[in-house]
């Protein structure tokens, strides 16, 4: 199996480190592919590529807008383009962002990018090993990054 990681330059935590390392110590007979691209609108047409040109059967998109109008703007263009990536290649590309405005300070910054990268890292182990795990997890409020809220 090939896991395509797809990140960006603009993003201030190597968050594809943290999400290989989380996924090698789960699943031994994984190849990794990692293109790295200027800024998250870059991420769509590379993630297609991933899967169209290099054959990876999942990709993560790993991306950090900043905190500005016109980030949250291209942060939702590239969203939509990963969406219309994923529908093109009947694959998923499980989107993984981080805006730099959700941390306090660097250092939470930081750890809330490691923690969702890494978390979401453990959502391609579990989609690729335990899918039917996803059911019984329905409703409960997870998060990724932070901590989880809980059903109502």
């Amino acid at each position: 199996m090939k896991i395509g990681i797809c990140d960006t330059t603009f993003a201030r935590v190597d968050m594809a480190k943290y999400a290989i390392e989380e996924i090698k110590m789960h699943l031994a007979n994984i190849k990794f592919i990692r293109r790295t691209v200027p800024g998250i609108k870059d991420l769509p047409v590379a993630s297609k590529k991933l899967i169209e040109e290099e054959g990876c059967d999942m990709v993560m998109a790993l991306g950090m807008p900043g905190p500005e109008k016109i980030d949250k703007t291209c942060a939702h263009e590239a969203s939509m383009g990963l969406i219309y990536a994923q529908l093109m290649t009947n694959t998923h590309i499980i989107e993984v962002f981080v805006h730099e405005d959700e941390g306090e300070d660097g250092k939470d910054l930081k750890e809330l990018a490691i923690n969702r990268a890494t978390e979401h890292a453990q959502n391609i182990v579990k989609m690729i090993t335990k899918p039917e795990k996803y059911s019984r997890e329905s409703g409960k409020g997870m998060r990724e990054g932070r901590p989880d809220v809980g059903s109502v």
